[in-house]
Formats: C-alpha cells, structure tokens, sequence
C-alpha cells in the first residue's frame, strides 16, 4: 500500500516542490528534494507571464458545455434504452459498446473533417459535439436505472405520468450518486484532453490549458511551466476531494442487494 501511494504522491509532490525552486536548483544533478531556495512567487508569475486566467476560462467553457451537452444525450438514452425498450434496444447498446474497442486516433480524421465541414473549427462546440456521445457513460447510467424497481415507474403511470415526467421527477432525484460520477469522468475528460482541442483550436486565444501550456512550454522558464501544471491540475484535484463520496456511492451502487 505505501509503495502504491508513493508511485502517486511522489511525482505530484515533486512538481509542487519543483516549482518553487530557481531554474538553476532544477537542474541540478542529483536533484534536491526540499528547494533550498524557496520562491513561492512562481505560482503568481507563471499566471501572469502565461496569462492563465484566459485558458482558464476557456477550459471551463470547454469543460461545463461538454458536461452538459453530455448529460442532454446520454440520461435520456440510457432511460430509453433501460425503461422504455425500444425496438432493436439491445442491438444499438452493443453497437454503442463496440465502438469502445476503437482506438481513439482511428476517430481522429473523420471527427476533424466532419467538424470542418459543419464550420465548427475554433468553436467550443468543437468539443462539446464529440462528447455528447459516450457511450461509456450511457452504460454507466443504463446499469443503474436497470436497478431502479419497475413498479415504482407503474406507479408513476398510474399517477398519470408520461416518460418525460417519470424521467424528471422520479428517475433522475433518485440517480444523484451515479450523475455525479459521470458529470466528473465528463468534466475531467474535457479539462484534460490535449490532442483533440490542438486539433480543432489554431487560435491561440481560444485554446484550453492543456494546449496552451505545451505552446509555451519551448520559451518558459522551467520553474514557471511546473507552477503552470499545478495550477492546471488544482481544479480537477479540489473536485474529487469535493465529491469523492458521491463518486463511491455511485461507482458501488446496484453492486449489492439488501
């Protein structure tokens, strides 16, 4: 367990420690664990001398309109595909599934050139339009709703209720933990992703952190593009801590009965 954790916590300790150190103390052969000289300012010069707060706010354009774009398909198709059965509903889910077995890179070219043909190119939607479709995801909440009694959704009819209504005030207040952890894999997906947003975003104004960090890499001091990765990464580290429970709670649900 300990060797375990340290193969996680050393490289992020690191990075965090590195980046207060002067460039010269970084590359020192062996290196020091503690800096000697403290420069706890890096963190403020690397947001101003990259000018963070801009690819900041892009990333989380990116990030919430991918989130929610994600949540609009995949809620109301994993809802279909478990309460309301349509037609062939087993054949679209394993044809859905089949498409985890692609390598990513394959989808590269046709996404890029559809999105080039739709005029989406240096648009958030870019990224939002690929994303809506995960089909990881829409298992994740089929597996849960499968287990949600079907008298309850009856009774919910019997009361006079369409799908929708059944979907809104039945179905989804009782799925809080398992839309919690397909909002944070849809989050964390779009703020960490690099080679599609280098694709779809030349305009170095409208790029996320992940790719703007790369820009700037060749011509910044090393100490502030370390800094520059612990600013990136402090957001998705604060909300797993924030939701780390909804997170298990959704992950182990419909795993036991009783």
């Amino acid at each position: 367990m300990l060797i375990f954790t340290a193969a996680f916590l050393v490289p992020l300790v690191w990075v965090v420690l590195g980046a207060m150190k002067p460039p010269a103390e970084l590359a020192r052969v062996p290196p020091t664990i503690l800096p000697e000289t403290w420069v706890p300012e890096t963190y403020a010069q690397a947001w101003n001398y990259m000018d963070l707060g801009r690819f900041f706010l892009n990333t989380l354009v990116v990030a919430i309109g991918a989130w929610a774009v994600q949540l609009a398909v995949a809620v109301p198709a994993a809802y279909a595909l478990s309460k309301l059965r349509p037609l062939l509903g087993n054949v679209i889910l394993g044809l859905m599934l089949a498409t985890l077995m692609l390598p990513a890179a394959a989808l590269l070219v046709p996404m890029y050139l559809t999105i080039s043909d739709l005029g989406l190119l240096n648009s958030p939607a870019a990224i939002w339009l690929p994303a809506a479709a995960n089909a990881f995801n829409i298992y994740l909440l089929k597996r849960f709703f499968d287990q949600i009694p079907r008298e309850l959704l009856e009774a919910a009819t019997i009361d006079g209720a369409g799908p929708i209504r059944t979907l809104i005030n039945i179905v989804l207040p009782i799925s809080r933990p398992i839309l919690a952890v397909v909002s944070i894999f849809a989050v964390v997906a779009a703020w960490k992703d690099f080679i599609w947003p280098l694709l779809v975003f030349s305009d170095p104004a409208k790029q996320t952190l992940s790719v703007a960090l790369q820009r700037f890499a060749p011509d910044t001091p090393i100490n502030l593009l370390l800094a520059g990765l612990v600013l990136a990464g402090l957001p998705m580290v604060a909300l797993f801590l924030a939701f780390q429970r909804h997170i298990l709670a959704g992950l182990t649900a419909g795993g036991i009965k009783g």
